[in-house]
């Protein structure tokens, strides 16, 4: 393994061994629950929104390290951000995650930690729940949790 997929799995373990904003935000603007009925997977995300932008985000939940450090690592990278700048970046992570192995990926930021799951077809909607969930959140869908499905 070379030494940048090691630091990336390290960034992956710490965030699901000590995810960044697990809790419950007392009174969110939105709030969403996901599901990916393949793995089991399950978390719900909370979101406040002022004046278009996310001011505080967070989520609690169970689920593999993957699906849990990518919600950390959401929660933290979609905080100050225009309600239409997080959706640019789950477009963006999206297609990060979805893009053939070998393709060039875009400039993510911390968030290129979990670039590796596009060679791992089956880790993908773990990686894409929190993401799913988020778009949802923040563009009033109808209740009903969101599925990888």
């Amino acid at each position: 393994m070379s030494e940048l997929t090691d630091l990336y799995q390290e960034v992956i373990l710490d965030h699901n061994r000590k995810p960044r904003n697990f809790r419950v935000i007392e009174h969110p603007t939105a709030s969403q629950e996901g599901y990916n009925p393949l793995c089991g997977d399950r978390l719900t995300l909370y979101v406040t929104v002022d004046n278009g932008v996310v001011t505080d985000a967070s989520f609690q939940g169970s689920g593999c390290a993957i699906s849990k450090a990518s919600a950390s690592l959401m929660t933290e990278a979609i905080k100050g951000k225009t309600v239409e700048q997080a959706r640019a970046l789950f477009d963006q992570f999206h297609g990060m995650i979805t893009s053939p192995p070998g393709s060039p990926l875009p400039e993510m930021g911390k968030l290129a930690v979990l670039s590796g799951v596009r060679d791992f077809p089956t880790r993908v909607k773990c990686a894409g729940l929190a993401w799913h969930t988020m778009k949802a959140a923040v563009s009033d869908q109808p209740a009903g949790p969101v599925t990888t499905e």
